[in-house]
Formats: structure tokens, C-alpha cells, sequence
């Protein structure tokens, strides 16, 4: 499967990008979303991308927070 999404060259075509992304995070923190369902978004969004960095990153900070498997 090819990544959907190449965030590195969407960053190196719009810089702004970074930003942005920045933004979503805080904004996704100031909400009563439960952290552990937030890092379980960001890992199913790295599987989409078939970002292996990241999922690897995300189960760690998920695992951390309590998710298990």
C-alpha cells in the first residue's frame, strides 16, 4: 500500500503546514477529547500514511497513556 499522505514533502511544499499541524495539537489538548482515544487517532492515522516511524512513535505514547495491544 503507498502512503496516502507524505507529510515531509506536504511541509516542504507548504511551510505553513508545520504550523498548522502544531495548532491541531494544541487545539485537539485544549478539548475534552480523552488523550487515549487522540493517541489512538494519530496511530490509525500513521497506518493509513504507512508512516513505520511513526506508528512506532504513537504505540509508545499510547501504551504510556494505558491503551493496550
Amino acid at each position: 500500500m503507498s502512503a496516502r499522505l507524505d507529510i515531509y514533502q506536504v511541509m516542504k511544499l507548504v511551510p505553513e503546514a508545520s504550523k498548522l499541524l502544531g495548532e491541531l495539537e494544541a487545539y485537539t489538548k485544549s478539548t475534552d477529547l480523552d488523550p487515549k482515544l487522540r493517541e489512538l487517532v494519530k496511530f490509525r492515522a500513521s497506518q493509513i500514511n504507512g508512516r513505520a516511524y511513526c506508528l512506532s512513535y504513537h504505540a509508545a505514547d499510547a501504551r504510556k497513556l494505558g491503551n493496550r495491544k
